[in-house]
């Protein structure tokens, strides 16, 4: 009955948005040659999986962050995406938004001077224990959700200003049960000495935050609403100089992303967040993890 009405309702989406194919099961449409290319957002103990099996189906993936359940998973994909050319591409969209060119190219102009400290955030509120966010056989945890956007950002802010991927130094979580973070704040160091540190929360006092700020001995970058700034952004820069403050312009986030997508496998364009950087992401979330004094995703009890 379940897959049903699962069934039921995924025809009336298609006839909602006019789609005139349905699929009875996943590995019906990987089956269906006529199907190029798919967008994986299953629960994240899931993307592995399935999008190793869409590439077995010769099918280049669109798929959500986080990229897998662990570091591992990620490494099996990355080998999987390079031995059969297909693209791959982390859904991690305000990376293709032009206000993340924005944040970087302020950076990396060096008016900040050295980089000295890269600070992210990444709350918002979910009081809905039954969701999948909070399961740890789906991938569940705060830092799996929001905090890999919060890693992402820090890691794109502070890697080629302060020498590259940094280390975790210590994290500590608010646990909804042993095994499922609530909240997280973690500590993190950068090859050049620059420290790092993210916050990132599913239910905790601080309820809306989607901020950074980077710190160089010669001025500050902040960065208001980085995740949707097609509804309203600003980065403040603050210099001997004096303060001045930007917007920038632009669609969706989601808009630029799928035409990033459609551009690396139709023309062979450019992805910003390729498998490779994924692996990186993936094995500090599992550090952040154990410093914290929890089981990466995906490990047995």
């Amino acid at each position: 009955m379940r897959w049903r009405r699962a069934t039921r309702s995924g025809r009336r989406f298609a006839a909602k948005h006019r789609i005139g194919t349905v699929h009875q099961s996943y590995q019906a449409l990987l089956d269906d040659p006529e199907v190029d290319a798919v967008y994986n957002p299953l629960p994240n103990g899931l993307h592995a999986q399935w999008t190793l099996k869409a590439l077995a189906a010769g099918k280049h993936v669109l798929c959500e962050k986080p990229f897998t359940a662990n570091a591992t998973e990620a490494r099996a994909v990355a080998d999987a995406a390079g031995s059969c050319g297909l693209v791959v591409m982390e859904a991690f969209h305000y990376r293709y938004h032009p206000m993340a060119a924005r944040m970087r190219e302020i950076v990396d102009s060096g008016e900040l001077g050295a980089i000295r400290g890269v600070e992210t955030s990444m709350c918002f509120p979910l009081p809905v224990f039954g969701d999948i966010r909070y399961s740890y056989p789906l991938g569940g945890g705060a830092m799996m959700d929001g905090g890999c956007y919060a890693l992402h950002l820090l890691r794109l802010l502070g890697g080629a200003a302060a020498g590259g991927a940094p280390e975790v130094v210590n994290a500590r979580a608010t646990l909804r049960d042993p095994d499922i973070d609530r909240a997280m704040t973690a500590e993190l160091r950068f090859p050049n000495g620059a420290t790092g540190r993210l916050t990132t929360s599913l239910w905790s006092r601080r309820l809306l935050n989607f901020s950074a700020r980077v710190r160089g001995d010669q001025g500050e970058l902040r960065v208001t609403n980085y995740l949707a700034p097609q509804l309203f952004n600003r980065l403040t820069v603050r210099t001997a100089g004096g303060v001045r403050r930007e917007r920038v312009r632009g669609g969706t986030t989601y808009g630029y992303q799928l035409r990033a997508f459609a551009e690396a496998v139709l023309d062979d364009g450019p992805v910003l967040t390729p498998v490779e950087d994924a692996v990186v992401t993936m094995g500090l979330i599992d550090d952040i993890y154990r410093a914290a004094g929890m089981r990466p995703r995906g490990e047995p009890s």
